[in-house]
């Protein structure tokens, strides 16, 4: 997947720092989504994958109008319907942008925004 970073993508737009380059909350957004492309093949019918787990290094700063390339390739899929996916970003130039591993579950997709409606419905007492 390729993204070219705007003035919406950075620290400044996002929150999360006050510099004009690639915000690494959006970096890992754009990582996910290449996890989400890369798991279908474990999905079916009714199924999807969710995000429960992310362990990023952000390497490299890339400011505004340049180009990032993201992949995601799985490593492991273990018991219980979990998949691990490597995670790359390189900038247009082939550097090493940001570098880590993505953690997704399979789920029934009715159950779990089923369980998510009711949990949403019945919050958890104050504590």
């Amino acid at each position: 997947m390729h993204h070219e970073v705007t003035d919406a993508d950075t620290a400044v737009a996002v929150g999360s720092g006050d510099v004009p380059v690639l915000a690494t909350p959006r970096l890992i957004a754009w990582l996910e989504a290449a996890t989400v492309r890369a798991a279908a093949r474990f999905t079916g019918s009714g199924r999807t994958t969710v995000g429960t787990g992310v362990r990023i290094r952000h390497l490299r700063a890339t400011p505004v109008g340049g180009r990032i390339e993201v992949s995601a390739e799985p490593v492991a899929s273990g018991a219980g319907g979990h998949v691990t996916f490597v995670v790359r970003a390189v900038d247009g130039a082939g550097r090493l942008v940001a570098t880590g591993e993505i953690d997704r579950a399979v789920v029934d997709r009715q159950r779990f925004l089923t369980h998510a409606t009711d949990a949403a419905a019945d919050p958890a007492p104050d504590r």
